[in-house]
Formats: C-alpha cells, structure tokens, sequence
C-alpha cells in the first residue's frame, strides 16, 4: 500500500450554488463557472462573493484569461470580453467543433481548448473528442484527437508539457508542446481515476478526482467524492474525502498554498435539472504544503 497522508475535512467558503466548474485564481480571487445561471462569479478568501460576468446559460463551458487580461469563455464557440464588457469571437473554430468545453492559457499565450464533440446531456453516444490549438497570432488548428471525453488540462510552468483530463478512460494523459505549440509523445501519465478540473504543484504533483468512491468501495457509507495529490504514474501522496462528489479543484491564495475544490451532490444526467434547483453545489477549501505552479 502506498504511503498516503489523508487530510481533514475541507471548509465551506460559499454554499448555495447551482453546479460549479472551472475554477481560476485570478487577481487575488477564485473565479469560476456557475453552471446553469449563466453567472461567472468570484470569490475571496473571506467568501465574499459577486458575479463578475455571464457565460452560457447550460453545462459544459469554461474560463480563462489572456496575457493581456482579457476573459475568455468557451461555449458554442470561444468568445472574448472587450474592455467596454462586449463580448466578440476570439476565433473561428467552427471546422472542427460546435462546442469548447475546458480551456487553458499557457505562459506563451497559446490557447489550448478540448471539445467532447457529441451532446453527452442528450444521451449522444460518445465520439472521440479533440484538442485545439490558437496561437498569438489568432490562427487555430487542430492538435490533437481520439480522446474520450477530454476534460481538465494544465500547462507545466517550462510550458513543456500539457496535461489532460480523460474522463471516460479514467485516467491523464500527457503530451509534449514543441516550439510552435503543436503536442507530440502522447503518454499515460496515471490511470484508474475519475479525473475532471486539475491542477499542478510545485512538486510536479496533481491534484486530481478519483474514481467513483462508493462503487469501488461497495461501501453505501463511504464518501461520494474524493481528490488525491499523485505524482506521474499514479503514486498517491495525498488524500481528501467528502460527502459530494468534487468537480475541479485549483491551487491559489497568496502563496497558492489554499486548495480550492468544487463540489455538488450528482443526481445524473438524467437529473440534471432538479440537481440545480437543489443548489447544493460548494466552494471548499483546504491549506496544503506545496503550492500551485503552472496555468491555470
């Protein structure tokens, strides 16, 4: 058995929430998705909180920002926040997607964003999903595909290496980014999860979801949800349980030494409505050791 250090239970920061994604550090506070509002909301670490903007009004897009401070949200195509609040089409991605889920800006400016390319909350039989590339200079390809249902990702802080979320194959994926920002040496870099939202420390660590607590266990008292700390390959160091099923978790504060986790009773797809109106969805923190390094 692995060595694993188990934390207390996480504290309460902002309760009331419909489901929450995607979550950010970002000037001082935690900005995320309020999925099924349309709101985009931050938050500080003294949970005061305010809607900062709009997105979407369903699941499944994200956010993120541009060297220059402008917002970014994906949805049925990647929109970017004026300085007068409007909001404009960063590019045309329409020859590979109809809708962007996860997002990430690496030290370069590179626009990484992954699209599952199907409509999994219509009941859509899965397809293989894709990541896209736009560069600086506003030109967008296609770098990567054959993914099942890609999710989460981080940029190291060299911006040698992108991490992906993998959701239907349990497990992260890692790829190198050449010079250009095109991915190669596609790699398992640990399996056996349930991964969503990660992120990095400065250890070479992720934090990341595990698998479904309750049907491997077959214990009906066991947590619904849990994050671990793992280094590449899978060895766990850390772990967090909880009584909802944690969606994304990020690493911030003054020294990104708060771990940030986003969490939710899950109902089903086939519930997802009433899951919202329950509003049981939470902002949870916890103080780790090792602080968050890399984007987001």
């Amino acid at each position: 058995m692995p060595n694993t250090s188990s934390m207390p239970e996480p504290k309460v920061l902002l309760d009331g929430l419909a489901y929450v994604e995607t979550p950010r550090w970002h000037e001082g506070r935690l900005w995320f998705a309020h999925w099924g509002t349309g709101e985009i909301v931050a938050v500080d670490l003294a949970g005061n909180s305010e809607v900062t903007g709009h997105g979407p009004a369903g699941l499944g897009w994200a956010i993120d920002w541009l060297p220059d401070g402008c917002l970014l949200v994906t949805g049925k195509e990647l929109l970017r926040r004026e300085p007068d609040g409007s909001m404009v089409r960063h590019a045309d991605l329409s020859e590979f997607a109809d809708f962007w889920n996860e997002i990430v800006v690496d030290g370069r400016g590179n626009i990484y964003l992954n699209s599952i390319r199907f409509g999994f909350l219509a009941g859509q039989p899965p397809t293989a999903g894709i990541i896209a590339l736009i560069t600086p200079d506003g030109s967008a390809r296609q770098v990567a595909g054959d993914l099942a249902f890609p999710n989460g990702m981080v940029v190291t802080p060299d911006n040698k290496t992108l991490i992906v979320s993998e959701s239907f194959a349990g497990r992260l994926i890692a790829f190198d980014i050449e010079a250009d920002g095109s991915l190669s040496n596609r790699r398992v870099w640990a399996e056996g999860l349930g991964p969503d939202g990660i992120c990095m420390d400065a250890e070479g660590a992720i934090w990341v979801q595990t698998a479904d607590v309750r049907a491997h266990s077959g214990r009906e008292d066991a947590p619904e949800g849990a994050v671990v700390r793992i280094r590449e390959g899978g060895e766990v160091l850390e772990r967090l349980e909880y009584n909802r099923a944690i969606f994304a978790v990020m690493l911030g504060g003054a020294d990104r030494k708060t771990l940030f986790m986003l969490a939710a009773e899950w109902r089903g797809f086939e519930k997802i409505n009433e899951a919202i109106a329950a509003r049981t969805g939470q902002v949870l923190i916890s103080q780790v050791s090792v602080p968050g390094v890399g984007w987001p």
